[in-house]
């Protein structure tokens, strides 16, 4: 199993340009881990929704690379976007789910990918140009040159360890997380 917020600090680093939608929570943490960016988009309460604010950033902005960082029960929340996405296909469009098979935010009971739920397979079914899943830190230096340099739409999935790594918070200013990334896009 790997471990969460090694994969996210490898994902980000030299990240130039990168655009970055972290799901709430452990998510964002491991994302605020790794050091503050004004290309950071953190999601505070948005469950299932990341993967479409993600969506509509990579169509709006073509010329720049996103990166939508969530977890599984997050995914799992917002399986019907997968099929949007698949249906748009936007190049410069990468999902990664940090998949560690429990619901963090609410008790770490065992999601659905613990009682066998395959993203892969959804993500193939929806049309991604490629899809799936690591479980080797070897593998994600390869994730990371796909986030700059593959063809999108992407979707990874990272079978991590189910640990609670310390929190490292982020601002919950909603509108200077706005504000700050939008200055950052232009």
């Amino acid at each position: 199993m790997l471990e969460r917020r090694a994969v996210v600090e490898r994902l980000l680093r030299d990240r130039g340009g990168l655009c970055v939608i972290p799901g709430l929570g452990s998510c964002t943490w491991d994302v605020a881990a790794c050091g503050d960016h004004p290309l950071n988009f953190h999601m505070w309460g948005a469950m299932g929704g990341t993967a479409m604010i993600g969506l509509g950033l990579a169509l709006a902005r073509p010329d720049r690379r996103v990166l939508v960082l969530t977890g599984d029960g997050d995914m799992l929340m917002g399986l019907g976007s997968l099929a949007t996405i698949g249906v748009k296909r936007p190049a410069n469009f990468a999902i990664v789910v940090l998949d560690n098979r429990h619901y963090g935010e609410t008790g770490m009971q065992a999601s659905h990918t613990a009682a066998g739920v395959d993203l892969v397979k959804i993500a193939e079914g929806c049309r991604f140009r490629i899809s799936y899943a690591v479980g080797d830190m070897g593998e994600i230096d390869h994730v990371r040159d796909l986030l700059h340099t593959g063809e999108g739409p992407i979707f990874v999935q990272a079978q991590i360890a189910p640990n609670d790594p310390p929190r490292v918070l982020p601002t919950h200013d909603g509108h200077a997380i706005k504000q700050r990334f939008m200055q950052a896009l232009n």
